[in-house]
């Protein structure tokens, strides 16, 4: 399958910021699930290009002079070969993704359900049942919760979207001494009111990455487009920032996911 992506994202501010500083998870890499025809950034000025510590191409754009306004582009064709997980392991061992963070920190209501779906002799069976529940608990809800809200929250609320959805499958995974790990990325979907931006988990089990999207029910990451991975949203996420001054801030963002046809 072959996709096209667009993804802009648009800054207003009711001041002048007098700077900013951006981080962009927003440059996808090869691997054995994905492989990149054609990838730009458009920015509004040169950024520093470097890797993260959990090995996902980061953008730092720096603007030191007074702006009121940011427009951040990005736009390409990616194959996406089916049937393959993405193995890339970076230089991090797997146990760095059991550990905790205050997005992912399981309560004792998390670890519960947690325990309830375990098989120590099925692992990969015991997880995939508890995806399937946590979506049942937890329906896809646009608007129940905020980008702050951690697993304990969201696991409470009984409602989230997707990165609630996999917060909470991370925090179940690592009470359970299963490393896991935040991904952000695209998905293609058919519907065309379904959000294009999208995260997902993978568990470490027997020794390899397993997908698991529960907000899809699903483990097999087909129509899924990998951008940036990490403990939680805050590692992963394709933009954030910070600034000086600007006051309210608006900010619209707009991403399309299309399958490009058979040939092309």
């Amino acid at each position: 399958m072959k996709l096209n992506i667009e993804h802009n994202t648009h800054y207003t501010y009711a001041q002048q910021v007098q700077r900013s500083t951006q981080y962009l998870r927003l440059t996808p890499q090869n691997s054995q699930h994905q492989r990149i025809i054609s990838w730009q950034l458009t920015l509004p000025e040169d950024a520093v290009c470097t890797t993260d510590a959990f090995g996902n191409v980061l953008h730092v754009l720096t603007l030191d002079h007074p702006h009121q306004a940011i427009t951040i582009q990005a736009n390409g064709v990616v194959e996406i070969e089916d049937g393959v997980e993405d193995q890339v392991m970076g230089h991090l061992s797997p146990l760095v993704f059991l550990r905790h963070s205050p997005l992912t920190q399981p309560d004792s209501a998390i670890q519960a359900f947690a325990l309830r779906y375990y098989q120590p002799q099925a692992v990969l069976e015991g997880l995939e049942n508890l995806m399937g529940e946590l979506l049942l608990k937890m329906p896809y809800t646009p608007g129940s919760t905020s980008v702050t809200d951690s697993a304990a929250q969201a696991f409470a609320t009984g409602t989230g979207v997707c990165q609630d959805h996999t917060h909470v499958f991370l925090a179940c995974c690592r009470s359970l001494n299963i490393p896991a790990r935040y991904v952000s990325g695209y998905l293609y979907s058919e519907d065309s009111t379904h959000v294009a931006t999208h995260a997902w988990a993978e568990a470490w089990v027997d020794e390899r990455w397993h997908s698991f999207d529960v907000t899809n029910n699903t483990r097999l990451p087909n129509q899924h487009l990998k951008l940036a991975v990490g403990i939680d949203y805050l590692d992963a996420c394709p933009v954030r920032g910070m600034r000086l001054g600007g006051g309210c801030e608006n900010m619209q963002t707009m991403a399309e996911v299309q399958m490009m046809p058979t040939g092309q």
